[in-house]
């Protein structure tokens, strides 16, 4: 009996002891300052804005794709830079224009269309060719591109599909490279997920940044985006044809808790005597209220427990932000939900002299607004030897 009860306890001191349980200090529920913004959507079409940097999105209501013109040169854009990188302040490669883009730009002049003079034999620049894409908008040459990096525009609107797919573009189709095809469809809030991708790259960036450039034929040609560099505007890209009416994307630099962050904002299908002036009276009105509404909210300071690691024995060891002060940043008056993930893995094992698993602080107003690394202050004690006989 005795060598019996001997031979449990030796099982029962030698079994691995339960893991510690990661615990939330902090209030699982914080309200931001402020009253909640009434967002000024417009009353006709979609309207979306997007805060990249802080996961924040909201939309004027259910979206359904709609025609979306030349914003679709956004996408034309992306896919061109994808295929061949610019360094910022590099021209890249050359393309010698034809006869056929030559004929393309006239045929363009006379429909009406957005269009950037050629001629054959002009020779062009990945950078030109861009910013005629990008600022005049010239449909012509968003043909000459697709052509230029696919071998044909067939094969270049199917990587542009491909593409959206990637992205997570769900309500995105795309029919043809410039947006005459009403079959290019999307979404205000696919399409400010889109600008957000291509305002990544800086070359992209810097051309929807710039008010006019001059190319060999055409000479100077103007942004029609008219709002840039105007109340911290940088891009992104205006559209408008019959069945799509007058849709705007726009990104601005707004300042928050005193860092500079990117803010968007879209419309699609806005209508009236000048399609375009709605467009961008509605859009500058949902950047300005975006703006104004973000609120940077304090959750912890750098040495405040935000999480306990407890165990079932009774040790606790308390959790803090690995990277110090946890600060949030949403809508004012938005209701922020804490969590604890835990981490994938694990670390040591309590009472071995190294630190228990880290877990993760997630904060969400609906979304995921940020997630946040804890780690434990030191090593979780082991089990006394008594409990380890009694609950081993």
């Amino acid at each position: 009996m005795v060598l019996a009860l001997v031979a449990g306890a030796a099982v029962r001191l030698t079994r691995p002891v339960p893991s510690p349980t990661a615990v939330l200090a902090l209030p699982a529920t914080v309200v931001a300052p402020g009253t909640t913004p009434a967002f000024p959507w417009p009353s006709t079409g979609q309207g979306a804005v997007f805060v990249p940097a802080f996961g924040l999105a909201g939309t004027s209501g259910p979206e359904t794709p709609v025609p979306i013109a030349s914003l679709t040169k956004m996408m034309t854009a992306y896919l061109v830079l994808q295929a061949h990188p610019l360094q910022p302040g590099a021209q890249g490669p050359t393309v010698t224009l034809t006869a056929s883009d030559e004929a393309e730009a006239n045929a363009d002049q006379q429909a009406g269309n957005a269009f950037v003079p050629v001629q054959a034999g002009e020779q062009l620049t990945e950078r030109q060719l861009l910013e005629g894409l990008l600022l005049p908008s010239a449909d012509n040459l968003a043909d000459v591109l697709a052509t230029w990096v696919a071998g044909s525009t067939g094969a270049f609107v199917g990587s542009m599909n491909a593409m959206a797919v990637s992205l997570g573009l769900g309500h995105t189709h795309y029919a043809d490279a410039s947006g005459l095809d009403p079959r290019s469809v999307s979404t205000a809030s696919d399409q400010l997920r889109l600008a957000a991708a291509a305002m990544t790259i800086p070359v992209f960036a810097a051309i929807v940044d710039q008010t006019s450039t001059t190319l060999p034929v055409a000479g100077t040609v103007a942004n029609v985006v008219h709002s840039i560099g105007v109340d911290g505007i940088v891009g992104v890209k205006s559209g408008f044809t019959d069945a799509a009416k007058g849709c705007l994307v726009l990104a601005a630099t707004r300042t928050v808790g005193g860092h500079p962050v990117l803010v968007f904002a879209a419309v699609t299908g806005q209508g009236g005597a000048d399609p375009l002036a709605a467009a961008a009276a509605a859009t500058q009105s949902l950047i300005d209220m975006e703006g104004s509404a973000l609120e940077p909210v304090s959750l912890a300071g750098a040495r405040t427990v935000v999480a306990k690691e407890r165990t079932p024995w009774g040790a606790s060891v308390p959790m803090v932000a690995a990277r110090g002060s946890v600060v949030a940043v949403t809508w004012s008056g938005a209701v922020l939900r804490l969590r604890l993930r835990p981490s994938a893995g694990g670390g040591g094992t309590a009472g071995t002299g190294a630190r228990s698993r880290t877990a993760t602080l997630v904060v969400s107003d609906g979304g995921e607004v940020l997630a946040v690394r804890v780690t434990a202050t030191k090593p979780v004690p082991g089990p006394s030897l008594l409990w380890r006989l009694l609950h081993g």
